[in-house]
């Protein structure tokens, strides 16, 4: 199978959705996908971020593709950093 953007668009992503102050106090939603940590998609409302989250997940995965980035999909285990090797 060939995993291209519809394949990655359609996987069932890990979502995690929470709700913040902004910098004027004011409460807006969020959602993150626990598989792509850059990710975060903010809104005025929960429902507006459940219905718009996937156009930013779209261009998000559009970039990942292009530069030939792993992406972790749902149930694949993190690769444990070796921080000795990175920082010695």
């Amino acid at each position: 199978m060939e995993k291209d953007l519809d394949y990655y668009l359609n996987l069932d992503w890990t979502l995690i959705e929470g709700e913040d102050l902004d910098f004027e106090g004011k409460p807006y939603h969020y959602i993150m996908i626990e598989e792509i940590p850059s990710f975060c998609f903010c809104a005025k409302s929960i429902e507006k971020a459940r219905e718009n989250y996937k156009k930013q997940l779209r261009l998000t995965l559009m970039v990942m593709l292009e530069s030939e980035e792993h992406i972790l999909e749902p149930g694949e285990e993190k690769e444990e950093i070796n921080w000795e090797d990175i920082c010695p």
